[in-house]
């Protein structure tokens, strides 16, 4: 088949010189149109459909200098239009203004001429229009043409020829070359500046064909690019005319570009833009695309729904819509285990968190399974950095009875107390225009507020913890809050002039509105006014008398960086003034743990191990005694003593542990504490609950303490320094009798030597070693044959274990030989000479030798020069002297918390399953009986 006959229409310069002769002479030029319309129309017909299409056309035309000409003919179309009309507010400029201000060279039409046009565009002007303009959008998608239309002014004829003929074609093909121009934000502002969104907005009303209404609302997503373009648009009322296409439910086309376009100008969402899209009717269509089948339109539409939520104006509204379920919806879906990354569930946590803040929306939230997700999230450590945010809008549940008992049920008190000494989130602060639309009309001065207080402002004052705006300082904030007013505190029950004062900052009855402003309010404060209202319950003590509440309630007294927040100090004095509290106190060790975090200064993280901590404040000393005396209160009420009784003789075997543990910290009555621990066996049953598995981490801690504590009130004027069991290396050494036997010259001279098991003979005097034991009498005055020997062999004896022997047989006592065995502290006893020497003095019937061994050892490792691991070993020989010895280093009343503990610790993996001996050791030490003497029951 022959090939088709080229025509002039296929080179691009034939296109271009009759683009350029038609930009320079004008589309009247003096001639009939007929004479110049075919040429033209022919290569703009081309340039369309052939050069700028094929590959690199769009390149080529550009560099061949051809959007000069085709500006300028636009420039030459835009003149030739119908006139404007009397350019208003916002409205695009003149068409003799704006052809007086292109860049381009060209000749510009006498305004007369313009003015007297005919009122709609011919039909062969709006065709030439038609593709001069499709030709210009399709360059404009490159960024290079972009820039070259925009250096040679091609903004301003597009917004005339928009503002001027308003043929559906044409306006379709100017929004969508404006549109793409917006891609480059230099050209975004100048369209904005031109005044284009006034048209493209009338252009919304008025236009009826799909196509165009895409390109328009396309070109509006576009030019949303910045906050400030998008509140421009927004004030320019550029949200309703979409809202009410969408609510008309236009083609799916035009949906999803309507969804699109509300996405952008959602983004930051301000005021204007919630107003109209509520007011155009949006909210409803906008939740019924929530569940549309498309996925891009159903995610931009969930993303715009969160956006609002940013509007208390709208949140109502939204929640009205069905937004509230949508939202959980979703979020509980990106939670599934295959769901979104914590990323994509940002903005919908933020947005839950938001709709909180209304009473209608927590309503419908707690409906849906809101505070399940919550909690979840507040559980979740990969959502840790929108926890602050989570328990800030639980705040909003603060006097929903049924909502608190569900999340006291699911958990949240421990989350709360976890929250105290967390670390702070990224999340961004809050407007003014997020507050609480349950009263919008409420006004403050303007100056710098914090988003917090933005947002939960006037939620304080409806539920009376302000009088009124001007009783909030705008200091209030996560970081810097005032606590609304409480109930008046009861007075510390502590008797007599010799009370322990609290902290300065623990009186605060009656505190007015007005004041509440010098009380800090940090990251915390959402938190502590949660907890604090769990405090308030006639029985808080199954949510915040635990251990993981209580430790964490502790760790953010004794670690803030600054003051601790009065609150926190109010609960822990509400916890242990409340008498329905007392058994839980006892039961979780809480009293125990008071003591030793507060007044000793040692936390759970501090055992076994200490850790670098700042040095312990004296307030909090003070702060631990005045709790423990508010438990004491309650202990020795009539209620508290029957429910102590009823512990220790009826409760739990783990709950009879705990009382008998318990009673020496909170019980100070000699008749209470005798009869509960002593008479009633309290205190061996703890005693031999030590060898058992801890029901405490710190339980060792709180057992060596409680020991001490309770040796304290049996002998309350025992002096505070060591034992006096424990000789002291400053005593001087007796004489020795055994040194003259062992010269060159012995006086007396020996007649008897003894022979070990490694050769060695050793001198000694027959008499005086049968006088010093039944055992050597026997053996060498006796019917033995070692009666008639001057050699007599020792057996199974070494020479240091021998050596005290030889000693003591010839009457030296204290004279130093009893410490040679001995090893130093930190070697093992188990297996050394020392215990052979013991050994052997008990199989020679020496006792007067064992006891000074055994105190030779108590020397050595139960001194000053030994430590607590030095106990369990000095336990490990077996001995009852040594094991009071062990006791009383361990309870003296001059020792070290830590050490005492540790001590503790060492005798009870010494004693192993034998628990008895250890046993009674500490209950000897403990009532004040001498080694030996009769133990009571």
């Amino acid at each position: 088949m022959a090939a088709a006959k080229p025509t002039l229409t296929d080179s691009l310069s034939f296109c271009l010189a009759q683009l350029t002769a038609a930009a320079g002479e004008g589309l009247g030029g003096g001639k009939e149109p007929a004479t110049n319309e075919t040429p033209l129309g022919r290569a703009l017909l081309a340039l369309r459909t052939r050069h700028i299409k094929a590959a690199g056309g769009i390149e080529r035309f550009r560099a061949r200098g051809g959007l000069r000409p085709l500006l300028a003919l636009l420039r030459r179309a835009a003149a030739a239009g119908p006139a404007p009309s009397p350019a208003g507010p916002g409205s695009a400029p003149s068409v003799v203004s704006a052809a007086s201000a292109g860049s381009a060279p060209s000749s510009v039409p006498a305004p007369s001429a313009v003015l007297a046009s005919t009122p709609s565009p011919p039909v062969r002007l709006r065709k030439t229009l038609d593709l001069a303009l499709s030709i210009l959008a399709n360059c404009c998608t490159e960024g290079a043409c972009r820039a070259e239309v925009r250096r040679l002014g091609g903004i301003l004829p597009l917004v005339t020829i928009l503002q001027c003929v308003k043929a559906d074609s044409i306006q379709n093909r100017t929004a969508r070359a404006l549109g793409n121009l917006a891609m480059e934000p230099e050209s975004c502002g100048d369209i904005h500046s031109a005044g284009a969104v006034p048209l493209l907005v009338e252009s919304l009303t008025a236009c009826q064909d799909s196509q165009c209404l895409q390109s328009v609302v396309r070109a509006l997503r576009n030019l949303a690019d910045t906050p400030q373009h998008r509140l421009a648009l927004a004030q320019q009322g550029a949200v309703r005319p979409l809202a009410e296409l969408l609510a008309a439910a236009p083609d799916p086309a035009l949906t999803s570009a309507l969804v699109r376009a509300l996405l952008e100008l959602s983004r930051g969402c301000s005021r204007a833009c919630a107003e109209q899209l509520s007011l155009g009717g949006g909210l409803g269509p906008l939740v019924s695309l929530a569940s549309h089948p498309k996925r891009a339109v159903r995610e931009a539409t969930i993303l715009i729904l969160a956006n609002l939520c940013a509007q208390g104006l709208v949140r109502p509204a939204l929640g009205n819509a069905g937004g509230v379920e949508v939202l959980l919806s979703e979020l509980r879906r990106r939670r599934g285990t295959n769901g979104a990354s914590p990323a994509s569930q940002q903005p919908l946590v933020r947005a839950v968190c938001l709709l909180c803040r209304e009473a209608i929306n927590r309503a419908r939230l707690r409906d849906a399974g809101g505070l399940e997700l919550l909690m979840g999230l507040l559980r979740d450590p990969r959502a840790s950095a929108w926890h602050p945010r989570v328990v800030a809008a639980l705040v909003g549940f603060l006097y929903d009875t049924g909502a608190l008992g569900r999340l006291q049920a699911l958990g949240l008190v421990p989350l709360l107390a976890g929250q105290l000494c967390g670390e702070a989130g990224d999340e961004e602060e809050e407007g003014r225009e997020a507050a609480s639309w349950d009263f919008p009309e409420e006004r403050t001065p303007e100056r710098a507020e914090a988003g917090s207080f933005r947002s939960l402002r006037s939620w304080l004052i409806s539920e009376g913890y302000a009088a009124g705006p001007g009783d909030i300082s705008p200091d209030w904030s996560p970081e810097h809050c005032p606590p609304p007013p409480e109930p008046a505190e009861p007075a510390s029950p502590t008797p007599g002039p010799t009370s322990l004062r609290p902290p300065r900052a623990l009186h605060t009855p009656g505190r007015s509105p007005a004041t509440t402003s010098e009380e800090p309010w940090g990251r915390e404060g959402p938190a502590l006014l949660l907890l604090s209202r769990f405090s308030q319950v006639p029985d808080p003590s199954g949510a915040l008398v635990t251990g993981p509440a209580l430790c964490g309630l502790l760790a953010y007294v004794t670690g803030a960086p600054g003051p601790p927040s009065p609150r926190a100090l109010r609960i822990l004095a509400r916890l242990t003034c409340n008498p329905a509290c007392l058994e839980a106190f006892v039961r979780s060790y809480g009293a125990a743990l008071l003591r030793a975090w507060l007044v000793l200064g040692v936390a759970p993280d501090d055992w076994p191990a200490p850790r670098n901590r700042p040095p312990r404040c004296s307030q909090h000393r003070e702060l631990g005694e005045m709790l423990l005396q508010n438990l004491t209160v309650q202990a020795e009420s009539p209620f508290g003593v029957g429910a102590l009784t009823h512990l220790l003789l009826s409760g739990s075997p783990e709950d009879r542990v705990a009382c008998a543990l318990t009673l020496p910290f909170i019980c100070r009555k000699p008749s209470l504490w005798r009869r509960l621990l002593l008479d009633q066996g309290g205190l061996r049953l703890l005693l031999t609950a030590l060898t058992r598995p801890a029901p405490h981490p710190l339980f060792l801690f709180f057992a060596a303490d409680s020991l001490s504590c309770l040796q304290g009130l049996v002998s309350p004027t025992m002096s505070p320094a060591l034992p006096p069991t424990i000789p002291s290396d400053l005593d001087p050494p007796s004489p020795c009798l055994y040194e003259p036997l062992l010269g060159p010259a012995p006086v007396p001279a020996p007649d008897l030597h003894f022979l070990l098991d490694s050769g060695l003979q050793l001198p000694a005097q027959r008499a005086a070693s049968a006088t010093a034991s039944p055992f050597f009498r026997a053996l060498l005055s006796g019917s033995f044959a070692e009666a008639q020997m001057d050699l007599v062999p020792l057996r199974g004896l070494s020479p240091s274990a021998a050596w005290p022997i030889l000693h003591h047989l010839h009457g030296c006592r204290g004279c130093g030989a009893a410490l040679g065995p001995v090893p130093p502290p930190g070697q093992p006893l188990l297996g050394s000479e020392a215990e052979e020497a013991l050994e052997a003095a008990g199989r020679f019937l020496l006792p007067g030798l064992e006891e000074e061994l055994e105190e030779a050892v108590g020397r050595i490792h139960l001194g000053p020069q030994g430590g607590p691991e030095s106990v369990g070993e000095v336990f490990r020989l077996g001995r009852p002297r040594l094991a009071a010895h062990c006791a009383r280093w361990t309870l003296g009343p001059g020792q070290c918390p830590r050490k005492r503990a540790l001590a503790l610790v060492g005798l009870v993996e010494a004693a192993g399953e034998e628990a008895g001996p250890l046993t009674e050791a500490l209950l000897a030490v403990v009532m004040g009986i001498e080694s030996g003497a009769r133990v009571p029951a």
